[in-house]
């Protein structure tokens, strides 16, 4: 009895095995040629998979080079942001409750065309904002620590008045810690040195809105009796006589390009940009900025300076509806987000020019062991069609007449405002070798 129990025991066993070893070996069929399918199909969970390993993505997954042309490069996505390379100049504008770290009665050197405020500006949401760069940390702008690190070191800023416009923001922040002292100033207070005596630190302004040699037929308020004479073969004497006296350098232009102006090349008449009624060579803007930028870079690569050079772009305008002569405003009071805010014709170019100067410059500049820096404030700026003092570039525009036309300020900056954020990219930079 007991043998015939085994006997069917086993005989169920055989079977049972037989039944799953056919169902196991089907199960794992199907397995094998879903598995193909899915690596034919898609690679989704593989990717998924292998992004675990550094290695494996960058050689396998890694995206194509993006192709752009350089004026449109505000509107896309770079190389070193996908890649996630810190790139300080490419981010968001986020809200920051702490807002500016003075105000308009606290720092005595902004001027009254900047002190929105002051001016009237109704509004103050636009101080509450702080730029954020993607994939870089960016501390607020320390001026106690710069200071310090700043002992016994010159810096100038250098361009036309947005460069002035800057300097004010500079000396506005480093003064809460110790007051500057103003030191020097021209006639007409266009350029001008300050000095930090706790610290032998000396900032200046020097004014030169070309870079390159220029007589300029023109008052305080830009009413002109003669056409801008622009030498585009000879630089600035105002910033070459002391170029070797500086540590830092923050070189800027473009603005003044789009002006009417005769060009010269050995003391004769190259030609010029927009002069209808002279019987001159039409060259564009372009031409002339091309030139000038060219040979800026050219001196400075030839100088063998031992500081660190910054060459900052153009900042855009945000004239709405017009331009500044004929109606157009500047009334947001919020940033706006990337790509909803286009540049001009006239920024693009310049953008691009620069763009293209500045990077043949840097890098010859690392052949030769010179410290020269791009310093790409469009975009960021681009979003910030709030920050412009508009009517309030005059006091109290509307007191009188709450329909009044004014002739409005879409260039220059509010201070406090957005400008303030370029101290911080600054010290980035300098200290931390950004």
């Amino acid at each position: 009895m007991l043998k015939k129990m085994l006997f069917h025991w086993k005989s169920w066993w055989k079977s049972v095995y037989k039944q799953n070893h056919f169902v196991l070996k089907l199960g794992f069929s199907i397995f094998l040629v879903g598995l193909a399918f899915r690596l034919l199909f898609s690679r989704s969970d593989v990717i998924s998979e292998v992004q675990e390993t550094p290695f494996v993505q960058k050689i396998l997954f890694s995206p194509p080079p993006v192709s752009f042309s350089l004026p449109e490069v505000a509107d896309q996505i770079g190389p070193e942001e996908q890649a996630g390379m810190c790139n300080l100049f490419i981010g968001d504008w986020i809200p920051d409750p702490a807002g500016p770290v003075y105000t308009n009665e606290t720092c005595k050197f902004i001027e009254d065309h900047q002190n929105c405020m002051k001016n009237g500006r109704p509004d103050n949401g636009y101080l509450y904002w702080r730029w954020n760069p993607r994939n870089c940390k960016l501390p607020r702008f320390n001026p106690l620590k710069f200071l310090q690190f700043m002992r016994n070191k010159t810096w100038a800023l250098i361009g036309d008045s947005i460069s002035r416009n800057h300097v004010q923001s500079f000396l506005c922040i480093l003064s809460k810690v110790e007051e500057a002292v103003e030191v020097y100033h021209d006639k007409e207070y266009r350029c001008r040195r300050w000095l930090f005596p706790s610290y032998n630190l000396t900032v200046s302004v020097i004014w030169s809105p070309f870079l390159a040699k220029a007589d300029i037929f023109e008052d305080y308020n830009g009413v002109s009796t003669s056409e801008i004479e622009l030498h585009i073969d000879k630089l600035d004497t105002s910033w070459t006589d002391q170029f070797k006296d500086f540590d830092y350098m923050i070189f800027a232009s473009g603005e003044w390009y789009v002006k009417t102006a005769i060009y010269y090349e050995n003391d004769t008449v190259l030609g010029c940009h927009y002069c209808p009624k002279k019987n001159f060579t039409e060259l564009g803007f372009n031409f002339a900025y091309r030139k000038v930028l060219g040979n800026v870079f050219n001196y400075i690569l030839s100088s063998n300076h031992k500081g660190m050079i910054f060459f900052r772009t153009a900042t855009p305008d945000h004239f709405e509806n017009g331009e500044w002569f004929s109606g157009g405003s500047c009334k947001r009071t919020k940033p706006v987000k990337e790509g909803n805010f286009s540049l001009s014709e006239v920024n693009k170019i310049l953008h691009e020019i620069e763009l293209e100067e500045i990077g043949k410059a840097t890098a010859k500049a690392s052949e030769k062991g010179l410290n020269l820096k791009l310093f790409d404030v469009t975009s960021l700026s681009l979003m910030r069609p709030d920050g412009h003092p508009g009517p309030y570039r005059h006091f109290q525009p509307f007191a009188k007449d709450k329909n009044a036309k004014v002739i409005n300020d879409c260039l220059h900056w509010c201070l406090p405002g957005p400008i303030d954020a370029w101290n911080d990219l600054l010290m980035e930079m300098v200290l931390n070798g950004q």
